[in-house]
């Protein structure tokens, strides 16, 4: 989430940044400053009263010491009449703290400056391209239609079962997932991830820490009697671990590790583009994470790229590094051959 200091400090540039991501509600920068304006009046009405009380209260147990009683009668009167509003402004602080932070969770983090505009898949930079993409040869077929032939994915059983974009793995397809699931946590443990197996389901306070609410809750499915969500990536519940936590510097870095089967809805997913395997509501995932110091993130995100490289060279598997448009992060695409 954004500290109101940034905000505030360079509006217009916030702005600025916002619109690479093409972030549409900029007057809401506005709006956020002009809470926090409110909040702050608020805060001083209410300390100005508050220290009024007090001196006030300070002043009565001298009058009692003095004998002066009735002049302390008169005294507590103006205190209780100052308690009584201060309530109302304790009210109204609360009120405006909450709006404010409701609002403030709308905003995207800012992207760096390496981020390339755009609003498109097509826009995302190439960063580099590794190993020989293969060749198909005349007559191939897509893969949803090879996994269907060698019975290695069921998508009309897994629909039977739950519904559409549930797919049921079997015979080698489910021992090839569990066979990469495996050794991808142990290619990362060997470089120093801990590996974690967490809950698949979280609470309201661990989505809105890791940003998926409050405006991917559409994505995501959510049991309405606990409250609790599906976890969309296994990153949403081990950076929760460290959630409202200071950590030391010297602890740093924290690697993690962990698998975990993730939902999402993939509301509005339709077409050729999105077939098979492309987007289903289930899907099984091995996420790294690492907590570390602000001025070492671009050398730690470089170091987690290297690291994800060189677990695709082990399975000589052709890749290319994407620069994404909406924020600095590299996306490492592998070409699968059956």
């Amino acid at each position: 989430m954004l500290q109101i200091q940034v905000l505030r400090q360079n509006p217009e540039a916030v702005k600025e940044k916002l619109t690479v991501k093409n972030y549409a509600n900029l007057s809401l920068v506005d709006t956020i400053i002009a809470l926090d304006d409110e909040r702050k009046k608020t805060q001083l009405e209410f300390d100005n009263n508050q220290a009024i009380v007090n001196s006030t209260s300070k002043e009565i147990g001298g009058l009692m010491a003095k004998g002066q009683k009735d002049e302390a009668e008169i005294k507590k009167q103006e205190v209780a009449t100052l308690k009584a509003t201060l309530q109302p402004i304790s009210e109204k602080l609360t009120a405006v703290e909450k709006q404010l932070h409701d609002e403030l969770v709308k905003l995207p983090n800012l992207p760096s400056d390496l981020v390339p505009k755009g609003k498109t898949p097509e826009d995302n930079e190439v960063v580099r391209e590794e190993g020989v993409k293969p060749t198909l040869p005349a007559g191939s077929v897509p893969h949803w239609d090879l996994i269907k032939k060698y019975d290695i994915v069921d998508f009309e059983t897994g629909a039977k079962i739950t519904g559409s974009g549930f797919a049921l793995f079997k015979g080698q397809g489910a021992k090839l997932q569990r066979a990469l699931i495996q050794y991808f946590l142990d290619f990362n443990t060997a470089a120093g991830y801990t590996e974690f197996h967490p809950p698949f389901m979280v609470n309201e306070a661990s989505a809105y820490g890791t940003g998926q609410l409050p405006d991917k809750e559409g994505q995501m499915y959510h049991m309405q009697e606990d409250n609790f969500f599906m976890i969309p990536t296994s990153e949403v519940p081990i950076t929760n671990i460290y959630r409202d936590e200071i950590v030391k510097p010297e602890s740093l870095p924290i690697k993690m590790t962990a698998y975990s089967p993730c939902f999402r809805r993939e509301a509005g997913s339709f077409g050729k583009d999105v077939r098979g395997l492309n987007r289903v509501h289930q899907f099984e995932k091995v996420e790294l994470v690492q907590l570390t110091h602000p001025e070492k993130s671009y050398e730690t995100l470089d170091e987690m790229v290297s690291h994800v490289e060189k677990l695709l060279q082990s399975l000589e598997l052709p890749y290319r590094i994407l620069r994404l448009w909406w924020r600095y992060e590299f996306r490492i695409c592998a070409y699968l051959r059956f």
